[in-house]
């Protein structure tokens, strides 16, 4: 990856371009001691994959340049700030931020949002070859996969076509990965039900209604089995699948508690700790990790990690 950094602080741009050649996360492509000097054609000239920016700089700040950029980069963007005001974080993200880092820097947070960082580009770059292919396949045409992320049909039967399905297994995948389970097992089960909830969408329109979590795991089991599975062999692998499913949503909990104790304000956290649990589990894991708590048994809502992930994960409707 290439970083451009940008920060009034000369001593901190010597410490992330320092940090990023020693953990070997890639190449410092520039700096610059202000916003004014950043541009969307400057960044692309320099092929910066990631812009690391101030919020507060003396000429223009972090904010009023990424909102010069108007969408022009396409690039992930990570602030820094030792400004906490969640007013100016949530700005920040409405204009595109991708990560939120405060100040003073501390080494191993950088390194782990960087790591993130690439692997989603990593994922959205696998995404986008995988549409060009299919853009090449009989019958898909140089329109296909345009047509489809612009809401269009595919098909005599008007149904949305694999680049819609690809958009929201995409999603949920870059959702996992921010929940520390990409290469989990349970992952993959999850990712089935993504799937398997979206066909019962198309079939329903269930709207909010969110189907029984009993007929997605049947579906995504018969999915995985083939058509042809018997009844047992079915109700079998939704008993694994299950077990998968909790092991994984143990260790989304566990990581987001790790990161909580890390940084309370970490966006990551702050963004996915409650949506996806009962906070009240969250917090007792954090004491647990702290060992201010003995070990227990957490209290999973799978239904509500599958909701919350599927409508986190679906393509907006045009």
């Amino acid at each position: 990856m290439r970083f451009y950094i940008v920060d009034d602080d000369p001593a901190v741009r010597h410490m992330l371009a320092e940090l990023i050649e020693d953990e070997e996360l890639g190449t410092v492509a520039g700096k610059a001691a202000d916003g004014s000097a950043v541009e969307a054609d400057m960044l692309a000239l320099k092929k910066a994959d990631v812009l690391l920016i101030d919020l507060l700089m003396p000429g223009r700040d972090g904010i009023e340049t990424v909102r010069s950029l108007g969408g022009a980069y396409t690039g992930k963007i990570i602030m820094l700030s030792q400004v906490e005001s969640k007013d100016m974080i949530a700005e920040a993200y409405s204009l595109g931020l991708d990560y939120y880092i405060t100040k003073p820097i501390n080494r191993v947070e950088v390194v782990s949002v960087i790591r993130k960082v690439a692997e989603r580009l990593q994922l959205e770059r696998s995404i986008h070859a995988i549409r060009r292919s299919l853009s090449g396949l009989p019958g898909n045409g140089p329109g296909y996969a345009d047509s489809a992320s612009a809401g269009g049909s595919a098909g005599p039967a008007g149904r949305s076509g694999p680049p819609a399905a690809d958009r929201l297994l995409a999603a949920g995948r870059a959702h996992l990965a921010e929940l520390g389970l990409i290469g989990e097992a349970g992952s993959a089960d999850l990712l089935d039900m993504l799937r398997a909830a979206a066909e019962l969408d198309r079939e329903t329109s269930f709207g909010r209604d969110f189907p029984a979590l009993k007929d997605i795991f049947e579906r995504a089991a018969v999915t995985r089995l083939g058509p042809e599975a018997e009844p047992a062999a079915v109700q079998k692998e939704v008993k694994a699948a299950e077990q998968r499913v909790r092991r994984a949503l143990q260790q989304a909990l566990a990581h987001l508690a790790s990161l909580g104790l890390t940084d309370f304000g970490s966006p990551v956290f702050e963004a996915y700790a409650a949506k996806y649990f009962d906070f009240t589990e969250v917090r007792k894991k954090m004491l647990e990790l702290e060992q201010e708590a003995p070990p227990s048994s957490p209290k999973l809502n799978i239904k509500k990690f599958l909701q919350v992930l599927y409508y986190e994960s679906k393509p907006s409707s045009p």
